[in-house]
């Protein structure tokens, strides 16, 4: 028996790995979070799954279930939304399955920032305007952040910075983010992105504020902050220069 966990992708049924979506054909019982991973993924379960919503549940209470699969020789397919590397509460889960020897696999998803970036088609590293992308947060009841990772230690790179879990504090922040980014950086938020209801705001640091005020966004919505947002007059990379010799191209 193991226990499969899967990253579900960022909301669209079909942004799933080939790899995900066989184990959860697989896997007699199926635990999801619902509040999050849509419900069309569960079609492909098998006919007689045992289907649970982990959404009402504690870590105690998934656990338990996960123990009485493990009874009755049945594999379990874990669904988070996402990818599982970051803010999947996927460490906890683990630590605990290793306490009770149960084995379990890891599939990687397609992640928020991934689906963000398609949906506004830009790259978020661009030749000599940024070559890194910061993934954060702000404070949150269910987990504080380090003291040492702010948003101005991050914002002094000047990377693009991609703000998870924060849309109720957006003009925090913005407040955060100006001295170093300037009123004119652009900026984007996306609201679940790849849904159907996907939403997209294209504005400015100093302009996202008003231009999110009346659209009662939730938690599934990605503040991007970024030179490599509004960027058109960029360098070339050279990867594809005719000029730039490498072992595949008469290196």
């Amino acid at each position: 028996m193991t226990v499969h966990f899967i990253g579900a992708g960022p909301g669209a049924a079909d942004l799933i790995t080939v790899r995900g979506r066989d184990l959860i054909a697989r896997s007699p019982v199926c635990l999801y979070a619902g509040s999050l991973v849509p419900e069309a993924l569960l079609s492909h379960c098998p006919p007689a799954a045992e289907i649970v919503d982990t959404a009402p549940m504690t870590l105690d209470e998934i656990m338990a279930r996960i123990a009485k699969a493990t009874e009755e020789g049945k594999d379990v397919a874990r669904l988070h939304s996402g990818d599982l590397s970051i803010w999947s509460a996927l460490g906890e889960q683990l630590r605990r399955l290793d306490r009770l020897g149960i084995p379990y696999t890891i599939t990687p998803g397609v992640p928020a920032f991934a689906a963000a970036s398609a949906a506004l088609a830009r790259e978020l590293t661009l030749p000599e305007v940024a070559q890194s992308v910061v993934l954060t947060r702000t404070s949150g009841r269910a987990s504080s952040m380090p003291e040492s990772e702010t948003l101005e230690a991050f914002a002094a790179t000047r990377a693009t910075l991609a703000v998870h879990l924060s849309i109720h504090a957006i003009a925090e922040v913005v407040r955060r983010l100006l001295p170093f980014y300037g009123p004119d950086c652009p900026a984007a938020v996306v609201y679940r992105a790849s849904w159907p209801d996907e939403q997209i705001v294209r504005a400015t640091l100093s302009t996202i504020v008003f231009k999110t005020a009346d659209l009662a966004l939730e938690r599934t919505a990605l503040i991007l902050v970024g030179e490599a947002l509004g960027h058109d007059d960029f360098r070339e990379s050279a990867l594809y220069s005719i000029d730039y010799r490498r072992r595949f191209r008469g290196g």
